[in-house]
């Protein structure tokens, strides 16, 4: 077989059962890393009264790390648009291992907080470079729900997150009582950290087996340019594209920030307002959460593709609006409620909801984005939704230390911050459509005029 890259030839699609199967890899891999980032919610409790720490202090643990995720991303973006794709997340996966397991190593503030620096740079890859694989494993047309699949995985990582944590509080309490070899006694929240940052490792060797896949839709291309795209012409894409990119970024964040806030301070919310052990909370939420939450993306996804068999060409944005949309009333509802019970019944369709948008926030951008720059575009997005993983809980945090203050408070912090995000996400979304349009019709000129 001759070597696209030198020769201009378009190469043909895997078979769609390999295809899938790497998808299903790297949705395993996005859970891992989702229990990673998540555990800090589940801990949250006993960790803050253990080290002292005001509400503040502890989202800014989140916050660290998604500072870290998004400036990584970047730099590992331009790595995956030219160099392989499989030894990077290979790399990335032991890296945020290494930081899981040093977290709970450590009683003082400050190590924790770098140790999630060091999580957010090793998780940072993931994301651009499976935007980049996932147009060299499937048609454009497909690739939207490839990856509203793929992130299936941050919702079921966090889902596990919430189970395992909740378990795993209740079965380190026994074995903190022991002192482990070389390292001592930890403390329950300590030992969390090291078994969820453990089954990394493991997949690491296994994505040792993929094949890395061959790039495609480079015709035309100046041999630099192969190499890697120079920034003027990304910059000279967000030039042309700036209206649809701006109101995507903007909208997509601000669902962003309500949805990480929300599931952040879940336990806390229940444990604070009525009163459930932080564990039966944890692990309530988290089946919840696992049902629910990855049906909402696929059914986003599909509900995408409904749209474009209709011959909407704003399908991706329109389901992501719709999801958002419906996220809002559900949400302050559920603060409102009496008693837990009940609570936890208005989760099921708050979590179905709240996910929803997240797949076709990234599906969306591959579709309309030249296939040298996927992975860099999406570090761009993924640098602005990270501000709703960075912010969201911190502003709730502040809300609960300075507004709205009290047991109660967490609940009316989230009704605030909530109705202001939705407005925001519904109102640039609704602008967006038209704008997105137009950026279709343009990526369906170049790749008509480019491939043979």
């Amino acid at each position: 077989m001759s070597d696209s890259r030198s020769t201009g030839a378009t190469p043909a699609y895997p078979s769609p059962l390999y295809a899938w199967s790497v998808v299903a890899i790297l949705v395993i891999a996005c859970m891992l890393s989702y229990v990673n980032r998540q555990v800090v919610a589940i801990v949250l409790e006993p960790m803050k009264t253990d080290l002292g720490l005001t509400d503040t202090m502890i989202s800014l643990l989140y916050s660290s790390f998604a500072a870290s995720y998004a400036l990584a991303g970047l730099p590992l973006a331009r790595w995956a648009d030219t160099y392989n794709r499989k030894w990077l997340i290979t790399g990335g996966m032991v890296v945020w291992s290494v930081m899981s397991v040093v977290s709970g190593l450590t009683r003082q503030y400050l190590l924790v907080f770098m140790a999630r620096i060091g999580l957010g740079a090793g998780e940072a890859i993931l994301t651009p470079a499976t935007n980049s694989m996932a147009g060299d494993l499937f048609p454009r047309h497909r690739i939207p729900l490839a990856l509203s699949v793929f992130q299936t995985g941050a919702i079921m990582g966090s889902a596990i997150a919430f189970i395992i944590g909740g378990a795993a509080l209740q079965v380190m309490q026994d074995l903190s009582q022991h002192a482990l070899p070389l390292v001592g006694r930890l403390a329950p929240w300590q030992l969390t950290f090291v078994v969820v940052g453990m089954p990394g490792f493991a997949l690491s060797i296994v994505l040792l087996f993929l094949r890395e896949p061959i790039r495609r839709n480079l015709a035309g291309m100046t041999a630099p340019a192969r190499k890697g795209v120079p920034l003027s012409e990304i910059a000279a894409f967000y030039r042309r594209n700036w209206r649809t990119l701006v109101f995507h970024h903007i909208g997509f964040l601000a669902f962003s920030l309500a949805g990480f806030a929300f599931v952040f301070w879940t336990v806390a919310f229940f444990t604070r307002v009525h009163h459930v052990a932080p564990g039966e909370a944890s692990e309530i939420f988290g089946w919840i959460f696992l049902i629910a939450g990855p049906a909402g993306v696929v059914w986003a996804g599909l509900l995408a593709g409904r749209f474009t068999r209709r011959g909407r060409r704003d399908a991706n944005i329109l389901a992501g609006l719709i999801g958002g949309a419906l996220t809002i009333p559900v949400i302050i509802l559920i603060q409102l409620m009496p008693n837990a019970t009940w609570a936890f019944v208005l989760y099921a369709p708050a979590l179905f909801f709240v996910n929803s948008p997240f797949g076709l926030a990234f599906g969306a951008l591959p579709v309309i984005t030249p296939a040298p720059m996927r992975a860099q575009v999406a570090a761009v997005y993924m640098l602005t939704a990270s501000a709703g993983m960075a912010f969201g809980p911190v502003i709730a945090g502040a809300f609960n230390d300075h507004i709205f203050t009290g047991a109660q408070g967490v609940r009316y912090s989230m009704i605030a911050l909530t109705a202001i995000c939705g407005v925001i996400g519904i109102g640039c979304l609704m602008a967006c459509r038209r704008h997105y349009v137009s950026s279709l019709d343009e990526a369906d000129a170049v790749e008509s005029a480019t491939i043979p």
